[in-house]
């Protein structure tokens, strides 16, 4: 009976201390995640993102792919990966065609919102945001080379996707799927916070970080951001930011690890959800998980080499310069 209370009295302050924590984290993620919907409908109801295609079209070329495929691309890098599906499936591509900008927006998708969240945590959000669009860029371009070449359109439509209809449906509409989408958010986050609050009074955590030592070595990562970057890798950036700005704020992180976890969380997280929703769009497995995964780990080994380089440089400016 002594140990059923001694857990229970642990137990219950922690689960209402994460409850706590999941409410106030998913009020902040509105203050972020609404207004930038709604502009972003506001500029789709407008007509505004079809009409910036052009912009990308230069870099089409860049990345082995039709001006069309500018549309999707924005469409994703603005809102997320959800609309950018939308449009992808109207658009004459070929399945390589839509291998590569699956590829490029599971790394770089909703990049406003999840910039701002980035900058909340550790890094700057333009560094953030420069960080993914460099390693899509990349990434793409080596997968083109070993991607077979197929000429054949697999999926096509009269029409680009458009929001034709009036506003008043459009808003309706609108607001039914921020309503769905903020109930799972709220209960996703609260789900992480609760559970991450009862391993902290449990002191499981330390547990935790020691089974995951290989695998964060092997990201290139230092073993304190674990719980964070697992957060990242399961839930994404967006579900899992309330989790990643709190724990940011309460642990002393470097700021080289802080860059470091962000530029491989940047490039690789919500490993689960996000992949799958290309799949009926027959995309191979393969490359909806593996290409980022590899971008991640040499994206972050590169930087740790950069990291040494420059400290040896200091040294030995430092140790030339005359007291």
């Amino acid at each position: 009976m002594s140990l059923m209370m001694h857990v229970t009295a642990r137990l219950w302050p922690a689960a209402k201390a994460g409850v706590r924590k999941g409410v106030f984290g998913f009020l902040w993620i509105l203050k972020i995640l609404i207004p930038i919907s709604f502009l972003t409908l506001l500029l789709d109801a407008g007509g505004v993102i079809g009409r910036i295609d052009f912009l990308l079209t230069p870099l089409m070329a860049v990345l082995c792919l039709p001006a069309v495929a500018a549309l999707p691309l924005i469409i994703g890098m603005l809102t997320g990966i959800y609309g950018a599906v939308a449009a992808m499936t109207v658009l004459p591509m070929t399945l390589d065609q839509m291998t590569l900008v699956a590829i490029f927006l599971l790394i770089s998708h909703n990049l406003i919102q999840e910039g701002i969240i980035q900058g909340r945590s550790g890094i700057h959000p333009g560094i953030a945001t420069a960080f993914r669009l460099g390693a899509s860029i990349v990434t793409v371009m080596v997968t083109a080379r070993f991607l077979p070449s197929d000429t054949t359109v697999v999926l096509s439509g009269g029409t680009t996707p458009g929001t034709a209809g009036p506003f008043l449906d459009i808003l309706g509409n609108w607001a039914l799927r921020m309503g769905w989408l903020s109930v799972k958010i709220l209960a996703v986050i609260t789900a992480i916070m609760v559970v991450l609050e009862i391993m902290k009074a449990f002191r499981l955590i330390t547990h935790l970080i020691t089974l995951l030592q290989p695998v964060i070595r092997f990201m290139g990562l230092d073993g304190r951001v674990g719980m964070l970057w697992l957060t990242a890798c399961l839930f994404g950036i967006t579900y899992g930011a309330a989790v990643i700005v709190e724990e940011a704020k309460e642990n002393d992180f470097a700021a080289d690890e802080l860059t470091r976890l962000h530029l491989s969380i940047g490039i690789n997280h919500a490993v689960i959800e996000d992949p799958a929703l290309f799949l009926p769009l027959g995309i191979g497995a393969f490359w909806l998980w593996v290409p980022r995964l590899i971008s991640a780990v040499a994206a972050v080994w590169l930087l740790n080499l950069w990291f040494r380089l420059r400290r040896r440089l200091t040294v030995g400016l430092t140790v030339r310069t005359p007291s």
